[in-house]
């Protein structure tokens, strides 16, 4: 048994259909440890002298109709050694709670509020939890950019008094996953590095690109841009015609075996439309091998 001394966030938003866990830690890959999640049913963050059963047995409870408040209840009652745990849950209705046992090392604590709960232990002190807590209620938008946003803040608070290591971001969505084959909204982890919260957003960043469908601004391909797609995808190797300026067969089909090959298969568009990313990481790219 290791102990997994961190900080974490749980939270949902139930308009959008996602819940999510974002958590840093003094650990090597605590994604491997703390993040628990299933679309629909709930998350669960398990960690301190973590039980990696709260994660799968919390969320089979919710789904068999208990509150978040009852799963902690039921997974702490059921542990010889739940004073030394720390669990943060939300439910499938956004009800949170969490735990934090007598024998967390200090500072260890949790903060509840509306669809989410943040905890730690073995922190700098309450400050790094409640900036958490203060972060999510006051920010907008994405609940994967909220999350990440939160953990900044508790860096930004103290964080981890034994210093930084891993973090990582799970957000569950019904289809969301690569292809829409399972609910892997968002998943990703830094198991190792000076700034692991700094790494994580970085990384977000790339997959937002790689896997979003087309988020940017859209631009019609005109002869001007064709002919120019048709130059640089031929320096890739992609293309092999005349340069004609016409968004032909030949071409389209170089853009998108340039895609497959990049692998931002998934913001390429079927009309005479590109986005304005994947335009931009065109040129950098062919940019880059040019020099």
């Amino acid at each position: 048994m290791k102990i997994v001394a961190t900080y974490s966030i749980v939270a949902c938003d139930l308009e959008r259909g996602e819940w999510g866990i974002a958590v840093q830690s003094k650990f090597l890959g605590v994604g491997a440890v703390v993040p628990w999640a299933r679309a629909g049913v709930g998350a669960v963050a398990t960690q301190s002298w973590a039980n990696t059963t709260y994660g799968p047995r919390g969320l089979e409870m919710i789904a068999e109709g208990l509150s978040a408040p009852e799963v902690i209840e039921r997974l702490v009652a059921d542990d010889e050694h739940a004073s030394l745990r720390q669990v943060g849950v939300v439910d499938a209705q956004g009800r949170a709670a969490a735990f934090t046992g007598e024998e967390c090392f200090e500072w260890a604590g949790h903060v509840v509020g509306e669809h989410y709960c943040a905890q730690g232990n073995i922190l700098v002190g309450e400050s790094t939890v409640t900036a958490m807590a203060e972060s999510f209620e006051e920010s907008e938008g994405d609940l994967a950019d909220r999350l990440v946003k939160a953990l900044a803040a508790a860096q930004a608070a103290g964080g981890d008094r034994r210093g930084q290591q891993s973090a990582a971001l799970l957000v569950v969505r019904e289809g969301g996953g690569y292809g829409g084959f399972n609910d892997r909204y968002v998943d990703i982890r830094v198991d190792e590095h000076p700034r692991p919260i700094e790494e994580l957003a970085r990384i977000l960043r790339l997959y937002r690109f790689y896997f979003s469908p087309s988020a940017g601004e859209l631009i019609p391909i005109d002869a001007e841009l064709a002919a120019e797609l048709q130059l640089l995808l031929a320096e890739a190797g992609h293309y092999h015609g005349p340069v004609t300026g016409e968004y032909d067969l030949a071409t389209r089909e170089a853009l998108r075996s340039f895609g497959m090959i990049e692998n931002f298969e998934s913001r390429l568009r079927d009309d005479d439309m590109i986005d304005s990313t994947v335009l931009q990481f065109i040129r950098e790219r062919v940019g880059r091998e040019r020099d």
